[in-house]
């Protein structure tokens, strides 16, 4: 039986871990270190049709996972993924560096957690728009970087503001994506289908 280490990794890396091994195998083992990760995997396996066992040893949490009878492919988010499609035209406009309001630290934090799932999620928007402060997102060094480079790599259109690299002064740490302007931001906007806010 295979066994994933996911002990101290901040969600969502344990479910995206465990989703990515239940497509190889018909059973394994879960290191975890909290009941949140506990709760997101169990609800994964419960909507996947697997069956979970779940014990504590030494300040954290094996889960045993096996295929059931009746399972399914594991999505992250089968409710969702299911339920409606996203429309081909699906944008998602980034305007700050962190998600949120309030705590910065906290909001950096859930940013890195939010592009690592969305690299990792089964549906994906078209294009991504960077502007503000949001474009430090896609630099050299940008804690991001790989989970971004990850969407470009499967066809997701990353663009960024030319005047806020230019006004910060990036243009030339620029990693991933490719340089636009407001009157294109501005018409792939109102042609969307959906648009996210970020």
């Amino acid at each position: 039986m295979h066994t994933i280490d996911a002990r101290g990794l901040a969600c969502p890396q344990p479910v995206i871990m465990t989703r990515n091994e239940m497509l190889r195998c018909d059973e394994l083992q879960v290191l975890v270190s909290g009941q949140d990760s506990v709760n997101n995997i169990r609800r994964l396996a419960d909507k996947s049709g697997w069956l979970v066992e779940v014990s504590q040893r030494s300040g954290s949490f094996e889960l045993t996972l096996k295929k059931g009878n009746s399972a399914v492919e594991p999505l992250i988010t089968p409710d969702v993924e299911q339920s409606c499609e996203l429309s081909s035209k699906s944008v998602i406009l980034v305007a700050s560096r962190e998600m949120g309001r309030g705590n910065t630290e906290l909001g950096e934090i859930l940013s890195k957690s939010f592009f690592y799932a969305l690299s990792e999620a089964n549906t994906k928007p078209q294009t991504l728009i960077l502007i503000n402060s949001g474009i430090t997102l896609a630099i050299q060094d940008s804690p991001v970087l790989e989970a971004l480079q990850k969407l470009a790599a499967k066809g997701v259109e990353i663009l960024v503001c030319g005047t806020c690299l230019g006004y910060l002064n990036l243009r030339e740490k620029l990693a991933v994506g490719s340089v636009t302007n407001m009157y294109t931001i501005v018409e792939i906007l109102l042609s969307a289908g959906h648009t996210i806010t970020l």
